[in-house]
């Protein structure tokens, strides 16, 4: 994953992923919650999500979560993780502040 930790920015992946464990989830739900929620514009592969799954849980962003001997697996987001979404939602935020600004101002 190519998430750019000092500037705030994130993979549209990652993001929603994060996003979508501030419930708990195993893998396929996130899955589900991600096609779901972009109207299937965005599908991700089982390889692409348990890559990113493991990635993130070493970067500490999202963690186990209950019971660690059922079949599947859940994960929450972490508080460190956390402030990693909220970062880059403001980065968003300003982003589209700018942009409406720009093309806001261009059409009138």
């Amino acid at each position: 994953m190519r998430d750019n930790t000092k500037s705030g920015a994130l993979t549209e992946v990652t993001f929603y992923i994060l996003l979508s464990l501030y419930t708990p989830r195993h893998g396929y739900a996130v899955m589900q919650f991600i096609e779901d929620k972009t109207k299937g514009q965005l599908l991700l592969g089982a390889g692409t999500l348990y890559g990113a799954l493991t990635s993130l849980e070493k970067k500490g962003w999202i963690t186990p979560y209950g019971d660690l001997e059922k079949r599947k697996k859940e994960y929450c987001i972490t508080p460190q993780g956390k402030e990693i979404a909220e970062k880059e939602l403001a980065r968003l935020h300003e982003l589209v502040n700018i942009a409406d600004t720009i093309i806001g101002g261009a059409y009138e």
